[in-house]
């Protein structure tokens, strides 16, 4: 009853939502319309901030004004005016109606943190943008209206910069600002993001998750993330379910004591009923998993483009046959797309938050390549984005490549592909990391799901060869190895015909397996965080890395070594491995390849 009444309480909010998703859909009837009114709305917002001043940008008047004016550029270009903005000098880069509300942290694909400004005019946008995409769910899935949500976020307050600017990740900013309307759908309260442990974050998240039978949709960005808690949810299934029938919170796990006070109401309550819910699911199947715990979900929202598609067959394992909707192209730096469909991750590019141009992949590295608006693109053809924000971020290059698969009037629909830093060329083959997810999903069941969590590299020896590299405990036996392998190099060479000469000449080996102790991505990712910032869930397993003899430093810093020093307490060292960007790669897997070779 409660619920009904929720969803009834809802519907004026609902009603208000639907209204700004129709006018986003009629905006894409005139593409290039809506973004030149875009691009004059960002130009005026931020106009007297040094750097629009220091660039004329308040005497741009035409597209063509605008690219005079500014180069494209990447993180670099406004990193001085950022640490200004960090030190409490807003006016560096931001307009006095646009105030900083804080910075979201990403490790991008290389180097330190970069502190990307969130302001209040980027919020209102990003949650807009959040708006279209959910009245869109929830009217396709309309169960989930009276469920309830089970969202994975991480805090927006992890630090002060040293003038006073919170910095962390700005879905803890969104669901910190939410109306206690919306809250009330939430399972899980925003305070867990405030948790430091990743497992006891997770744990503290499973148990209040668990105890709620009308769970209609489960959200994070990374579908990993998802596999994880479901694993953990079973590994620790006693426990949990002993926590949920006395109302308590174990004290196994890293919380902290603040965080416990303040989950102490949430979790006072024993909940019997549910307990033995729980436990007539582990006597009759063995397991606790969300399919047998949560039957009534309606819907997983995750990426399922580029590399996290690869994780959807674990998905379905684990949480049964439940529609996917893709969240959109979205990074620190804003929403590109919005997805309106299930089951892809093709979205709409948001054409009223941000200003795009794209460059033509086969231009990308060119002196002076082709840029072109949004509705001058082509479909079927693949470009990097550029984004122009109310963050003041102008002409940004993410680095993403995307492809135009069609267009929804005169606006394209793009999927995302990969990073563009994803690729190796150690001979002239130019392997992307979308192509290895593309020869895991051609092999199908050949690639068993256990095996799913793995990086290919490139090892260089008298004949280069690339490898696999997964933990030893996914891995059957040695015969096992050898099929997945094949299997593997099979695929790639029928999707990439330049893989595909170079092993039929024999200037690239077969496709090896390199085996590392269990646990070795997850201590990876974990120093990887400490050391760019970030969160948990922003952490993106790479399924390519270019980086020659990456599997021998990766077992070096990170395997047997390493996981005997955290067994016996010993300090860790600091990790020197890192992926690079295709500027810092070795000459021998970036540049040397050319396709004479």
């Amino acid at each position: 009853m409660w619920e009904k009444l929720r969803s009834a309480a809802g519907a004026f909010t609902r009603a208000r939502i639907r209204r700004e998703a129709h006018r986003f859909l009629a905006s894409t009837g005139d593409c290039r319309g809506a973004q030149r009114r875009t691009l004059e709305r960002l130009l005026a917002l931020n106009g007297d901030s040094r750097f629009s001043r220091k660039h004329g940008l308040d005497r741009v008047r035409t597209v063509a004004d605008f690219r005079s004016a500014l180069p494209v550029a990447d993180y670099e270009a406004f990193r001085p005016y950022v640490d200004d903005l960090k030190l409490g000098d807003e006016r560096a880069l931001l307009g006095s109606a646009n105030p900083l509300l804080m910075f979201s942290l990403t490790s991008g694909t290389t180097g330190d943190s970069k502190f990307i400004p969130i302001t209040k005019q980027f919020l209102a946008d990003y949650r807009r943008g959040w708006q279209v995409w959910g009245i869109q769910c929830f009217d396709a899935h309309h169960p989930v209206n009276w469920k309830n949500v089970v969202q994975i976020s991480s805090d927006y307050d992890r630090f002060r910069t040293p003038g006073g600017t919170p910095c962390g990740n700005i879905s803890g900013l969104v669901s910190a600002m939410q109306k206690r309307i919306v809250r009330l759908m939430y399972t899980v309260p925003g305070v867990v993001a405030k948790i430091g442990d990743p497992f006891g974050k997770y744990y503290a998240t499973l148990r209040l998750a668990l105890a709620d039978s009308n769970v209609g949709m489960i959200t994070t960005a990374n579908p990993s993330t998802l596999l994880q808690l479901a694993r953990i949810a079973d590994a620790e299934k006693e426990t949990l379910i002993r926590d949920i029938a006395n109302g308590t919170l174990s004290d196994r796990f890293p919380i902290e004591r603040t965080v416990r006070e303040r989950l102490r109401w949430s979790t006072r309550w024993p909940r019997k009923q549910r307990a033995r819910e729980l436990e007539r699911i582990v006597e009759t199947t063995g397991h606790l998993h969300p399919r047998d715990y949560w039957p009534g979900a309606e819907v997983l929202a995750v990426w399922c483009g580029g590399s996290c598609g690869n994780y959807l067959p674990g998905l379905r394992e684990m949480y049964g046959d439940v529609a996917v909707r893709d969240h959109g192209l979205h990074a620190s730096e804003g929403r590109m797309t919005i997805p309106v469909d299930d089951e892809t991750p093709e979205g709409l590019l948001d054409v009223t938050t941000h200003f795009f141009e794209f460059i033509p992949e086969e231009e990308y590295e060119s002196d002076r390549p082709t840029v072109l608006e949004a509705h001058e693109l082509q479909a079927g053809r693949n470009y990097f984005i550029l984004l122009t924000t109310s963050s003041g971020l102008y002409r940004y290059d993410i680095r993403d490549v995307v492809r135009c698969t069609r267009f929804h009037g005169t606006t394209p629909v793009l999927e995302f592909l990969h990073k563009g830093t994803h690729m190796s060329n150690v001979t002239g083959e130019k392997i992307a990391e979308s192509q290895i997810v593309a020869a895991i999903r051609r092999c199908g069941d050949g690639v068993p799901t256990r095996l799913r969590e793995f990086t290919v590299a490139p090892v260089w020896s008298e004949t280069p060869y690339y490898e696999i590299i997964v933990e030893a405990d996914r891995v059957a036996d040695a015969a096992e190895r050898r099929r997945v392998t094949d299997r593997l190099d099979r695929a790639l060479q029928e999707i990439n015909c330049e893989y595909r000469e170079k092993r039929g000449t024999g200037r690239l080996g077969p496709l090896e397996c390199r085996l590392t102790p269990p646990g070795t991505w997850a201590r990876y990712a974990q120093a990887r965080q400490r050391r760019v910032g970030g969160s948990s869930e922003q952490y993106k397993h790479a399924y390519l890395v270019p980086e020659l003899n990456f599997g021998s430093r990766l077992v070096a810093e990170f395997g047997a070594a390493r996981a005997a020093a955290e067994q016996v307490g010993a300090p860790l060292p600091q990790s020197h491995l890192r992926i690079k960007s295709r500027a810092e790669e070795p000459a021998s897997a970036a540049r040397n390849g050319r396709d004479d070779a």
